[in-house]
């Protein structure tokens, strides 16, 4: 355990979900970035197959009272650089106190120690995705050497204004997710991506801790688009977050993944594809339906989200830091 001033540093447990929700709390009514977690949420993550509890979380409590705690995530692959993510956050009350700076210096380090443990000898970067309105959070990285490398946005509709149609081309049919599926629906999305900053396929392993394993997955919301031959093609994964329904009164459709085959696109499959989507999500009684996008994206995603009638709400800044494994 280590101690700094009258602070006491222990990785994150179980044990500490309570506090750790309320700290969540205290951070989103500061900084109002739409974020709310459950304690199952928060349990969900720590049983994350690519966190290590013991040397890539640490929490930081003033007595009783967790005031801040930061994560490190190792990625299921290195192509050819391992691109692991901080998350961190520190009580607005205690906040201008050097807690910030701290965890982004022990993060350093620890991103360093894990992933020798992982990808050794192979290049290592460290990032922090961070909400402009954070401006809080965006200066501590930045004081720490990370600097902007790519910008995402938070899009969303309403289900009560008219939905899209889109009509899928001639040979492919919408079907949805299932658990004999399940392997299609990996391949699919591990295609589709390959060409997308920052992705890395998904193992098994990876797919079943954050994806169709996570307590948010919504199955019965999710698709796979097939060609005659039962080949996917197409995939639509959504994930539902109770506790922000607890704390907005809203249920929000959040589509987690969406994406289509190469050779698939530019034919009016990912539209059709929404379409679909926000159809059954009415149906289901949704009000909303939000997804994240990559500003640079290549695929011409941004527009097909756009003529769905989505709407940015936010933008996030990925900040960044080449490391050198050794330190």
């Amino acid at each position: 355990m280590l101690r700094l001033m009258t602070f006491e540093w222990t990785p994150l447990a179980i044990t500490g979900v309570s506090e750790w929700a309320e700290l969540l709390a205290a951070v989103e009514a500061e900084d109002g970035t739409g974020e709310h977690h459950s304690q199952d949420d928060l349990v969900d993550e720590l049983g994350l197959a690519l966190l290590d509890l013991e040397d890539g979380t640490r929490a930081v409590w003033d007595g009783d009272r967790m005031v801040a705690f930061g994560a490190v995530y190792a990625r299921q692959a290195a192509d050819p650089v391992h691109l692991m993510r901080l998350w961190c956050a520190v009580h607005p009350d205690y906040r201008r106190r050097g807690l910030g700076g701290r965890l982004v210096d022990w993060a350093v380090q620890a991103a360093r120690v894990i992933h020798e443990r992982r990808f050794p000898g192979l290049p290592l970067e460290l990032h922090a995705y961070v909400n402009d309105r954070n401006r809080w959070a965006g200066a501590v990285v930045t004081a720490a050497g990370l600097t902007p490398i790519r910008f995402f946005y938070d899009m969303g509709r309403g289900l009560d204004d008219p939905l899209p149609v889109g009509v899928m081309p001639e040979g492919l049919r919408v079907v949805p997710y299932a658990e004999d599926l399940d392997e299609t629906a990996m391949r699919v999305r591990n295609e589709a991506f390959v060409d997308h900053w920052g992705s890395v396929p998904h193992t098994r392993e990876s797919w079943r801790s954050m994806v169709v394993g996570a307590g948010a997955f919504s199955p019965e919301d999710s698709f796979v688009v097939q060609e005659e031959s039962g080949r996917g093609v197409g995939l639509l994964i959504t994930h539902y977050f109770e506790a922000e329904t607890e704390i907005t009164g809203v249920r929000e459709a959040w589509i987690q993944i969406i994406g289509t085959l190469r050779e698939w696109r530019g034919r009016g499959v990912a539209g059709a594809l929404l379409a679909h989507a926000l159809t059954e999500f009415r149906a289901r009684g949704y009000h909303r339906a939000g997804l994240g996008v990559d500003v640079a994206n290549s695929t011409g995603a941004l527009g097909v989200y756009t003529r769905a009638g989505f709407e940015v709400k936010q933008r996030t800044t990925a900040y960044g830091i080449e490391l050198s494994p050794g330190g």
